[in-house]
């Protein structure tokens, strides 16, 4: 029975779909059922603003220990478990298909160790024009967009969704087009 489990879910490496989807499926009810919460990201930041200029900005008054702490637990979560798989979790490379290989390869990416192309993310990538588009001015688009939006893809695509917001099927929309978009035509410009 023990090999069976291993077998069906090892934690030194990525889980299988059909483990993974439910759990994720699964929190959001939970956090609905257990405290009505919504699931997302993107609100730590105003938290995390919150508790540190407390008297700044009035859109930073409120009781953010009460509405946020669980919030920036959560974030810190990530954050620690990103460091602990990326120091300490082996060596993983993504399985991706030879058709998106030969793509990337095409577009100048050619190192597909790790967890995302060295080309791109690297501290020296960002003194390169690719880089800088794709780090920094990325960044930017993706914090503009979410304040726009009113959330992060996690926030709307999986908690919005279930909780059957019209905004949230909007924004995801919204997510998927502007993905291709920038997959399709933005990319090769930039690569």
């Amino acid at each position: 029975m023990g090999n069976a489990i291993s077998t069906f879910v090892s934690l030194s490496g990525p889980w299988p779909w059909y483990v993974a989807g439910p759990v994720i499926g699964l929190f959001v009810p939970a956090l609905l059922i257990v405290d009505n919460r919504l699931f997302g990201v993107s609100s730590s930041l105003r938290h995390l603003c919150s508790a540190v200029l407390p008297s700044k900005l009035d859109y930073f008054r409120y009781d953010w220990k009460r509405t946020g702490l669980w919030n920036l637990f959560f974030v810190v979560g990530i954050l620690t478990g990103g460091f602990l798989a990326s120091h300490w979790g082996g060596s993983q490379n993504i399985a991706i298909s030879d058709q998106t290989r030969l793509a990337l390869t095409k577009l100048g990416i050619h190192d597909f160790s790790g967890l995302a192309p060295r080309e791109i993310f690297a501290w020296s990538a960002l003194l390169t024009l690719k880089g800088f588009v794709a780090v920094v001015l990325g960044g930017v688009l993706v914090g503009f967009g979410t304040a726009y939006a009113g959330g992060c893809t996690s926030g709307h695509a999986i908690s919005g969704l279930a909780d059957l917001q019209l905004s949230s099927l909007i924004a995801v929309v919204g997510f998927f087009a502007g993905g291709l978009i920038a997959t399709h035509f933005l990319l090769p410009l930039f690569l």
